[in-house]
């Protein structure tokens, strides 16, 4: 398969967009011989924080000298960055590979009948990140839920230890307009017997799960709750955590920046805790040096100075809460906005927690078939009329962005991981330092 063959391809997956359920994914993998049953996983589902977890998770065990396999979603700039191997995206060459394989054996089964509906374009990714894990032989994989949990293509592992980082509202087109019931779908991941790492605070969410873990038998260990608790404090740089779970105590300063990434440090070392017991030791010394060095791109990533710029994917409340503590926090200006975001989110709840915070927001068009136009943006938040500004491209609303926070100022670019990964490519092409 060429580039130009892959490309369609992939577009042409995207038009059977959103389905949930295992019948596909496991009639596939069976035509593959199970790949998925070759190496043992860390499986994390969550509405916020899953990636960065996964990352500190990789780099912990990276540094135990394993070949980690990851598997994580959405993709920024290319969609190779979903499938890593010891930190290293897969090579072009072997997606292609993999996709043609993938692609041949979809027709058969299509025209066998076996296959109900054509994959989408996430079970065809996931089937192709288990081919490759198995092929460079990992001792370990993390993965990383797309949507939800229980019909999640995914789901179709018995992993070492199952994360469920946090509950909040988001796809509720997909996973139920509750607290409950996204928390239901969440839980779908917890399997029998395997224990769970639950971050998880809201008291609705964690009855859910608690039962969900109970009917499983599973253990359900939650780091901000009976076993743990977690302390932060303000430095002139940032944050410092400290993290006492059962007898032991873990001091950390996460390269990821927000106090939110203190919780995310947090679940990770407590799944760590229960791989080093059930599966092999994990050295603290490492565990430590998992979560400062772990980095995760588009999560207030900074990628310009003087003023600083920054990209972060807040593209639901929970993550635009974490954004303003970031902002009241560590913003002594207050910052430019550059922002863009799908027309399915709370998108009046998010302006009235991001907007108050800064001094002007600039509104860039995104050509995405789901994004909101900066129109309707702009018609959501008359309030805010006076410090909001179209600006249809983003490289010029990123140049008046510039000019407007000035030299000690900071631009935050956020709002969706579509925004965050077309800035990305324009900051590959440009030196903004």
């Amino acid at each position: 398969m060429n580039p130009s063959e892959r490309r369609s391809y992939l577009q042409g997956l995207e038009q059977f967009g959103i389905k949930l359920g295992l019948g596909n994914i496991t009639v596939l993998l069976s035509a593959f011989r199970d790949p998925q049953g070759d190496f043992p996983c860390v499986h994390v589902a969550g509405t916020n924080g899953k990636g960065s977890v996964c990352a500190m998770l990789a780099e912990i065990l990276s540094r135990h000298k394993l070949k980690v396999g990851l598997y994580t979603s959405p993709h920024l700039v290319r969609v190779e960055e979903r499938i890593r191997v010891s930190g290293r995206m897969i090579p072009a060459k072997d997606f292609n590979r993999l996709l043609s394989a993938v692609r041949r054996r979809v027709e058969l089964l299509l025209r066998q009948k076996k296959l109900k509906a054509h994959p989408t374009f996430f079970e065809v990714l996931t089937i192709l990140a288990f081919l490759y894990f198995r092929e460079k032989k990992v001792d370990i994989a993390v993965l990383e839920t797309g949507m939800g949990g229980r019909f999640d293509a995914t789901n179709v592992v018995t992993p070492l230890v199952s994360v469920i980082t946090s509950i909040s509202l988001d796809h509720q087109e997909h996973l139920g307009s509750t607290i409950a019931r996204i928390a239901f779908e969440k839980a779908g991941i917890i399997k029998p017997g395997v224990p769970v790492v639950c971050g998880v605070e809201d008291s609705r969410a964690l009855a859910v799960i608690g039962r969900q873990a109970r009917m499983m038998r599973a253990p359900l260990v939650r780091p901000f709750g009976k076993d743990g608790r977690l302390e932060t404090r303000k430095t002139q740089h940032g944050y410092r955590f400290i993290f006492k779970f059962h007898d032991e105590e873990f001091r950390y300063v996460p390269c990821l920046l927000g106090a939110h990434q203190g919780s995310n440090a947090a679940i990770a070392i407590t799944a760590a805790g229960i791989i080093s017991r059930t599966w092999r030791p994990l050295r603290k010394k490492l565990v430590i040096d998992g979560v400062e060095r772990g980095r995760w791109e588009g999560r207030l990533e900074t990628v310009g100075r003087n003023p600083a710029i920054l990209l972060d994917g807040a593209h639901n409340e929970a993550g635009a809460l974490a954004l303003r503590t970031f902002i009241r926090d560590r913003c002594p200006l207050k910052p430019v906005l550059i922002f863009a975001v799908m027309k399915d989110k709370a998108i009046p709840r998010i302006i009235r927690i991001l907007f108050p915070e800064v001094q002007k927001a600039l509104l860039p068009a995104l050509s995405y078939s789901r994004a909101a136009r900066p129109e309707d943006i702009l018609s959501l938040a008359r309030p805010f009329g006076n410090r909001i500004q179209i600006v249809p491209a983003l490289k010029d609303a990123i140049a008046a962005a510039r000019a407007a926070a000035g030299f000690r100022g900071t631009v935050l670019i956020t709002g969706s991981l579509i925004l965050v990964g077309e800035a990305k490519k324009i900051f590959g092409r440009t030196n903004w330092a």
